[in-house]
């Protein structure tokens, strides 16, 4: 392995908290059931993380991150219709964690991997340029101004995706506050290693051909219709 392609040395991520509830209610019988039976065999631990870095993969040959997955619906419809992606999902809500798991089960879903916690510290264990698409959708919009340092997308997170990111992969940014789509909007265009190549409004209000609407979105909790933001890894020189 060449100094280009080893995980980065982690770095010491701040008391940043970019996520609230941990759980609200108990979990359902069947969901609690899969945290002992089908979790430990799915989950993202160092030693999957290292197989994957030496390119195991179970047979996928691409390589896929949902950061805050809610309660698993688009992750699960992603994974059953691209079965060529290795899909780690990230998502401290242990409720959310048990419905995906649930999804998992009843699809039959072989190509994902769940990580129940924080996705920065297994962001910098993967390989540089090893990742080809990122989905960040609907996450917590911290919507107090006190607040706005909890928000995932920060500039230290935009460097860690870019680290991994392949050149021309997609990150997928989705949420319903006009605030937070102007926050990331600014963040990302500013960023060295970030391309956003929309040209008209369709490109952000109308949903991508291939996303997944979810129960969450379809509940319109925010202050604005939804907004989809795609940004491309600039090519490494």
């Amino acid at each position: 392995m060449t100094d280009e392609t080893k995980p980065a040395v982690s770095p010491t991520w701040g008391p940043m908290r970019s996520f609230g509830r941990i759980k609200s209610r108990t979990l359902k019988p069947r969901q609690a059931d899969l945290f002992d039976t089908l979790l430990p065999e799915i989950e993202i631990t160092d030693a999957r993380i290292e197989a994957i870095n030496a390119g195991e993969r179970n047979g996928a040959s691409e390589l896929w991150l949902e950061i805050g997955f809610g309660g698993g619906e688009h992750l699960a419809a992603q994974a059953g219709r691209n079965p060529q992606a290795l899909i780690l999902g990230f998502e401290p809500f242990l409720n959310g964690v048990g419905s995906l798991l649930r999804h998992i089960e009843e699809q039959d879903l072989s190509n994902v991997r769940v990580m129940p916690g924080d996705a920065r510290p297994v962001i910098d264990k993967l390989n540089v340029a090893s990742v080809d698409k990122v989905f960040i959708l609907f996450p917590d919009p911290w919507p107090k101004a006190r607040h706005h340092k909890r928000r995932f997308i920060q500039t230290e997170t935009l460097d860690a995706l870019a680290r991994v990111m392949k050149d021309g992969a997609r990150l997928r940014f989705a949420t319903d506050w006009a605030d937070y789509a102007d926050w990331t909007l600014e963040r990302a265009t500013a960023h060295p290693d970030f391309d956003w190549t929309a040209q008209t409004p369709e490109a952000w209000n109308v949903p991508p051909a291939d996303h997944v609407t979810t129960r969450y979105e379809e509940k319109k909790l925010g202050d604005c219709a939804p907004v989809f933001l795609d940004f491309y890894r600039k090519p490494r020189i």
